[in-house]
């Protein structure tokens, strides 16, 4: 038996997501194997999922998105580390109530790359999701040793509204090691930069733009690619037009720019997680994560390890708080069958407040329909 699920966002992570899962199935099956394998997509949660996995976590002091030191942590094991964006330019790194998303900025998610570099990483995945920010990663290549300018040869204010001042921009002084490493950029969504489908109009009101916030960042970030473009060629163009660029308010176009490869961020996770391996013991593979709706067929985590596990004639099951797809839509996707905690709880107050217990429960029944 595989637990491979991601965390049900708000009440309880991937890792005590596989621990409750574990203990329903156990009531039932009392000598069950039970092989635990939190998973993430690259967004918030990466790092544990990694260290849940074996990696050793490490922590380092960091810019926060408002340029307040923040603890942040990355993952390192035998030479790959996994850096998550979250960790240091978060929605969750901002003060309770404050939003910001004409000035929330990307250093500390350069500080952080350039942690892993420091620590003699050889391959960095570089999850990113859940940012507070829309600065097209301008302060993470800043913090990388780029320099963005004003017409009074002066760095540009921090943010996406800042980079409207741009007047020149000079990588030449970059860290010299990312020209030697194995640059991932792992995401669950493929937005380009700009334009209807790119990171302001799509990801901006989620991190508090208006629609008159969102029509200048968007207009900043194309002026900042044209910026580009006049520094370094046209890979710039190409480069803002990539699937990935607008992923975690542009920051992908960043790790673009000084070469990563964008890849699913499921395939990625499930790669240096070991899932291969895992899935070959398992006769049966429980996922999950907080929501089963539209969004988790489109490169969420549970889609991801459904496939896989499907591609190995393994049978899927999945749990979750809520559930929004209908059963042909699950089959389509390698689910057999979705297990919400709603079907234990229909309150959904309290399937959000005791999640742990319920889906213990829902573990219960699992092992009752499959295991007995």
């Amino acid at each position: 038996m595989l637990v491979a699920a991601d965390k049900f966002k708000g009440s309880l992570t991937a890792v005590q997501v596989a621990e409750r899962v574990s203990a329903g199935l156990r009531r039932v099956v009392p000598d069950l194997v039970v092989e635990a394998l939190p998973v993430a997509d690259g967004g918030d949660g990466t790092v544990d999922a990694a260290v849940a996995a074996g990696f050793e976590r490490r922590e380092v002091r960091v810019a926060g998105p408002l340029g307040h030191e923040v603890s942040a942590a990355f993952a390192l094991r035998d030479g790959t580390a996994v850096v998550e964006m979250a960790e240091a330019s978060g929605l969750q790194r901002l003060p309770a109530g404050v939003l910001a998303p004409l000035t929330a900025s990307t250093y500390g998610s350069g500080e952080l790359l350039r942690a892993a570099l420091d620590a003699g990483a050889r391959t960095i995945v570089f999850g990113v999701g859940g940012s507070a920010t829309t600065d097209g990663g301008a302060g993470m290549l800043t913090a990388l040793g780029a320099r963005f300018l004003d017409t009074d040869g002066e760095p540009v204010a921090p943010g996406g509204g800042g980079l409207a001042s741009l007047a020149s921009a000079d990588l030449s002084d970059l860290d010299p090691r990312l020209a030697d490493i194995e640059f991932v950029l792992a995401s669950d969504v493929d937005n380009p930069l700009t334009g209807p489908k790119g990171a302001p109009a799509v990801y901006g009101p989620q991190k508090g733009a208006s629609p008159d916030d969102v029509a200048t960042l968007d207009a900043a970030l194309a002026h900042y690619a044209k910026i580009l473009e006049a520094a370094i060629g046209p890979r710039a163009a190409e480069s803002a037009a990539s699937p990935g660029a607008g992923a975690a308010g542009g920051i992908g176009y960043g790790a673009l720019i000084v070469g990563a490869r964008f890849r699913a961020g499921i395939e990625v996770m499930l790669d240096v997680l070991g899932f291969a391996d895992a899935l070959s013991r398992a006769e049966l593979v429980i996922t999950g994560e907080g929501s089963l709706d539209e969004q988790t067929l489109h490169g969420k985590a549970p889609a991801g390890v459904a496939a896989a596990a499907r591609a190995a004639g393994k049978d899927v099951v999945a749990v979750c708080g809520r559930l929004a797809l209908p059963p042909e839509s699950l089959g389509r996707a390698g689910i057999r069958r979705a297990y919400p905690l709603t079907d234990e709880e229909p309150d959904i107050a309290k399937c959000i407040s005791d999640a742990g217990p319920i889906l213990e429960r829902v573990a219960q029944q699992i092992a009752r329909d499959y295991l007995t």
